[in-house]
């Protein structure tokens, strides 16, 4: 996002902390340029719940009095607090992408510690944006309980199309995992994390393969906390044997895999959009997600897949459906193709952003102490 609206000619930077960065990105320079984007990196340090950062505050401190406007993401930690009252005292507009973090399945998780937070600074923050930034309609609508009041603007994530331009050879992913064969490849491909639904797919999987005793079951990501439990249900439902846990891929991998895919699945309990899935269209598959994913309504529209709710039956159906008509879910994957290069190409999307960013900063905030 940040390197397409500076392709426009703006002058973009990101401050952030180190949480969550692999051992490689912590070791590179804590200033250095990526894509245009000037990216200041710095540790956090305790407490850690909430990503602490004084030498990030005090970079900030020179940093958000220069800016036109501030796009701030997340809510709940420490940045988020402290560049709000930066963008207050010195009359700085801020746009607020709260990340899903408003959507009443999120939302009433560890609702205790939230409402605390939320009593100390957060609905503050949120009140006093000059906009939220939501990524879908549906965001929007779910969030509009818990915003404060705020305004919404609607700007979806993207992908840069040239990187799904030219997809490998048909083969080379299964050629890695022989295991597969020949049989059709249901694709998971996300973070293993409790939301995510592998709970309904492993058993709707399952299921389905009674029906079609052709198919494979690959679950592609990195491991957020439900790993384990995931291997249990397979072993549970006696699939091991055409299921495989390939970890995290790189770009060239996820390519390789979407390309010998037969269809994309994922089932979340809530998605606040699912890059995962735009990329699966971007690469012509026809996916099958739930109606918690908040794009769920436009790839409806679009014809590029097939919308339920998230249960072992209903997932089980839509595998079974896209099993059964591979002309049907062939046609559903070029319409995946034309959605995407239609509403999610990064260049497109930039300027979309740019007019935001216009608007806001014409129109700054009223300095508060």
């Amino acid at each position: 996002m940040a390197r397409a609206v500076a392709a426009l000619g703006h002058e973009v930077s990101v401050y952030t902390t180190d949480r969550e960065m692999d051992a490689e990105e912590r070791r590179g320079p804590p200033a250095r340029r990526v894509g245009g984007v000037d990216l200041h990196v710095y540790k956090q340090h305790a407490p850690t719940v909430v990503a602490a950062s004084i030498p990030l505050a005090r970079a900030l401190d020179a940093a958000v009095p220069r800016a036109d406007v501030v796009h701030l993401h997340s809510l709940y930690l420490f940045h988020t607090w402290y560049t709000a009252r930066l963008c207050r005292r010195h009359g700085v507009p801020y746009l607020l992408r709260p990340h899903g973090t408003l959507d009443p399945f999120l939302w009433r998780r560890h609702r205790a510690r939230k409402a605390v937070m939320e009593a100390l600074f957060q609905n503050r923050v949120l009140r006093d944006a000059a906009a939220i930034h939501y990524t879908a309609e549906e965001e929007m609508r779910l969030a509009a309980p818990y915003a404060q009041g705020a305004p919404g603007v609607v700007v979806p994530n993207g992908l840069d199309l040239a990187e799904y331009a030219v997809l490998p050879e048909r083969g080379a992913f299964r050629a890695q995992h022989p295991e597969i064969g020949n049989r059709r490849i249901v694709l998971f491909l996300s973070r293993l994390n409790f939301k995510k639904g592998l709970d309904l797919l492993i058993p709707a999987f399952a299921h389905a393969t009674r029906r079609h005793d052709d198919l494979h079951l690959v679950i592609a990501g990195p491991d957020d906390g439900q790993l384990a439990a995931a291997q249990g249900w397979v072993a549970e439902h006696g699939i091991g044997g055409r299921t495989t846990f390939v970890g995290m891929l790189d770009h060239a991998g996820k390519l390789a895999c979407f390309r010998d895919a037969a269809m994309f699945v994922l089932p979340s309990y809530s998605e606040n959009f699912g890059i995962a899935i735009v990329e699966a269209m971007a690469c012509g598959l026809p996916v099958a997600i739930s109606d918690r994913v908040n794009i769920w309504r436009e790839i409806e529209a679009a014809r590029a897949g097939l919308v339920a709710r998230p249960t072992v039956d209903d997932v089980r159906g839509q595998i079974e459906r896209l099993a059964a008509d591979p002309a049907a879910a062939a046609a559903m994957g070029e319409c995946g193709r034309h959605l995407v290069a239609e509403k999610f190409a990064w260049s497109k999307i930039a300027r979309e952003l740019e007019s935001v960013y216009r608007t806001l900063a014409s129109a700054p905030m009223r300095k508060v102490s």
